[in-house]
C-alpha cells in the first residue's frame, strides 16, 4: 500500500512538472499501478514459493541426516535441551522420547534447530493478490484528482493533500498493529512518500 500510494504519487508530480497534461499523466499513472501491481504481485509470490521450497530442502535433508547420523542428531538434541538445564537422566529420557518417532525429530530439529516453520501452501497465491489489489487501490489515490480536475496543477495540489492523509493514515495504522508509535510510524511514511515525489518533480522541473 505503501509502495502503491508512493510510486505513483512520484511519478504523477515528475509528469505534472513536465507536461500540462492530465490526460498523459493518467494515461502514465494507470500503466505504472498496472506495471506495479503485477510485477509486486509476482514478486510476493515467488517469495513465498521460495520460502515453500526452502523448507522442503531443508526437511528432506532432516530426514537425510536422521536415517544416516542419528547419533549426530541425538548429540544435537542433547545440546538444545542442556540449554534449558535438564539434567543428565531427564535428558537422556527426552532425547530417547523425541527421537522415537521420525517425523517428530524431524519436526522439532526444523523448528528448533533451524527455527523454520512450515509454510502455509495456500500462501502464495494470497499473498500475491494482497500485495497487487494492496499497491493498485494505493496508486489510485494520487492520480484520483487527476481524473476528475482538468487543470493539471490544481490536480497536483489536490493530489499532494489526498496522498499526503492517505500516507499518514497509512504509516498509522501500520504504527499501531506492529506495535510502533503511530505518530512516528505516520510521519516517517509520509516523509519518505514527500520526498520521492519532491525529487521527481524537481528533477523534471529542471530537464523540463
Amino acid at each position: 500500500m505503501a509502495d502503491g500510494l508512493t510510486v505513483p504519487f512520484a511519478l504523477a508530480a515528475g509528469i505534472t512538472a513536465a507536461i500540462a497534461s492530465t490526460r498523459i499523466v493518467v494515461t502514465a499513472g494507470l500503466a505504472e499501478i498496472v506495471a506495479g501491481a503485477i510485477a509486486m504481485g509476482l514478486g510476493g509470490y515467488l517469495a513465498a514459493r521460495s520460502d515453500h521450497e526452502h523448507f522442503q530442502s531443508e526437511e528432506k535433508r532432516e530426514y537425510a541426516e536422521v536415517e544416516k547420523l542419528p547419533e549426530q542428531e541425538r548429540k544435537e538434541l542433547r545440546e538444545i535441551f542442556s540449554e534449558y538445564g535438564l539434567e543428565k537422566n531427564e535428558l537422556d529420557s527426552v532425547v530417547a522420547a523425541v527421537s522415537s518417532d521420525k517425523k517428530r525429530w524431524v519436526d522439532f530439529m526444523m523448528r528448533f534447530e533451524l527455527g523454520l516453520e512450515k509454510p502455509d501452501p495456500k500462501r502464495a497465491p494470497v499473498s500475491a493478490a494482497t500485495i497487487a489489489t494492496a499497491y493498485f487501490i494505493g496508486g489510485l489515490i494520487p492520480l484520483a484528482p487527476y481524473m476528475i480536475d482538468d487543470d493539471v496543477k490544481q490536480a497536483l495540489i489536490h493530489s499532494v493533500v489526498f496522498t499526503g492523509l492517505a500516507l499518514i493514515v497509512f504509516g498509522a495504522v501500520k504504527g499501531k498493529l506492529t506495535g510502533v508509535d503511530p505518530f512516528k510510524s505516520g510521519l516517517q511514511t509520509f516523509l519518505v512518500g514527500g520526498l520521492a515525489a519532491g525529487a521527481a518533480y524537481y528533477l523534471a522541473s529542471f530537464f523540463g
